[in-house]
């Protein structure tokens, strides 16, 4: 594997007036099926493209599972009011509870993998998942939520994330964005979740800002730019890529937090996709192993890596 680059810093456009919207939220009924076909066309050429075969698949029936589901369920009014007034997410994963559009998502979702190519140890532990009952199902989801997926059991708690994921878009995607503030670094203001990756824009009025990407539930929200997505520090904050690869996904390492998360040039290639161009990176995670930064870009499909 090659070494890393030298560092490099982004140029930051001068002279360019934009106002980005703070938030941008999902779309649910598209963005699944467009990961799939980036997905798709990443694997052409890969060496993950069986992988990326089977998480296109997934993200195909993540995208169908959504037919004919109940209303996701909303908070209050009154939660809301209560969660801008204190900045905190409304979208609560520490306060979830199954309702009867999760239930339907869940039976539809786990029902439409069993059609799709896997691996054996795959196949076994979604076998495991639909025995499971209540209680462990429970313990699953909520793992997934608070981000503690133990390292035993990477498979199974990749197709709860599957499920989870769509269930917080279908319900970021009917929040008002004008309610929705910061509730700190590193945190999605609308569910709390960490971010997967962060996003240099090309949209109109948004040219060339930063946005980083909820892992869960894929809103995303503006953020500075040489700015530890993490931990928030503007001190030691550097971009590494492997040498003579693309430069349109790099790590952004933070000597603050020693941590890193990914920042996709997406103003350059519209294609781009937080989680399909994550996975197809993994050469860049594997080479910053070596490193004395750990990964903090949250992905639920690289959890065995």
């Amino acid at each position: 594997m090659a070494d890393p680059g030298s560092t490099q810093f982004d140029p930051i456009p001068i002279g360019e007036i934009v106002k980005p919207p703070f938030v941008r939220l999902p779309d649910p009924s598209t963005m699944f099926a467009r990961r799939a076909e980036r997905l798709r066309s990443l694997a052409d050429t890969h060496q993950l493209r069986a992988y990326l075969t089977f998480v296109a698949d997934l993200s195909d029936v993540q995208h169908r599972a959504q037919s004919a589901l109940p209303p996701p369920g909303s908070p209050s009014s009154a939660d809301l009011a209560r969660s801008r007034q204190f900045k905190m997410p409304p979208l609560d994963r520490s306060r979830f509870a199954r309702n009867a559009s999760f239930d339907a998502l869940w039976d539809q979702l786990l029902a439409m993998v069993e059609q799709i190519a896997m691996p054996e140890n795959a196949n076994l532990a979604l076998q495991r998942l639909r025995e499971s009952d209540a209680a462990a199902q429970a313990a699953m989801i909520a793992a997934v939520l608070d981000g503690t997926i133990p390292a035993a059991a990477p498979a199974e708690h990749a197709f709860v994330a599957a499920t989870v994921q769509v269930h917080f878009a279908r319900l970021a995607a009917q929040l008002d964005p004008a309610t929705l503030v910061s509730i700190g670094d590193g945190a999605c203001p609308a569910c709390g979740s960490p971010p997967g990756c962060s996003m240099v824009v090309g949209w109109s009025g948004a040219e060339n800002t930063r946005f980083c990407v909820c892992w869960l539930c894929a809103t995303m929200w503006n953020y500075p730019r040489i700015k530890c997505a993490l931990c928030g520090s503007t001190e030691g904050i550097a971009y590494q890529e492997i040498a003579g690869g693309s430069a349109a996904v790099k790590a952004e390492t933070c000597d603050s937090c020693r941590c890193y998360v990914k920042i996709l040039q997406h103003h350059s290639n519209r294609s781009l996709d937080p989680v399909a161009d994550d996975i197809a990176t993994l050469a860049l995670d594997l080479l910053l192993r070596q490193s004395e930064y750990r990964r903090g870009g949250a992905n639920a499909f690289l959890l065995g890596y």
